[in-house]
């Protein structure tokens, strides 16, 4: 599989950023290298459930200053369904989604602003307090 550049959000605070090259949606566990891979083999097992999020970024830098959009801007056009997500722990983070079932481990959510350093953020089921399609 591609190598991806990862930043995990975890339920309960933490972050971390590195890589991974298994993540696969509907598995429980995946893997994480806080190193590219080809530098170093420690791998961490990682299980969905204990974290909120996935974000797929750009770079690990990103812009601190940066903002995502609440509110998706009249007229814009999206691939999927427009979404609005709000997190257990009170954040609200809107985009889209080809394939939301909350029956499922989680879904992807693509940020409005195609600038963003986020470039797909899976969003784990048993964080989220509230879907809204809009």
């Amino acid at each position: 599989m591609e190598l991806s550049k990862i930043v995990m959000r975890f339920a309960d605070g933490r972050v971390l950023k590195g890589y991974t090259e298994d993540f696969i949606p509907d598995s429980p566990t995946f893997h994480f290298y806080k190193k590219d891979p080809k530098i170093s083999s420690d791998p961490l097992e990682v299980l969905v459930e204990d974290l909120k999020g996935i974000f797929f970024v750009r770079d690990f830098q990103g812009n601190p200053k940066s903002r995502e959009p609440k509110k998706i801007p009249e007229g814009m056009k999206l691939i999927g369904r427009k979404i609005e997500v709000t997190f257990k722990d009170k954040e609200v983070m809107v985009g889209s989604t080809l394939d939301y079932n909350p029956q499922r481990n989680g879904f992807f959510l693509f940020p409005m602003n195609r600038h963003s350093n986020n470039i797909m953020i899976f969003v784990v089921s048993q964080a989220v307090l509230n879907v809204r399609f809009l």
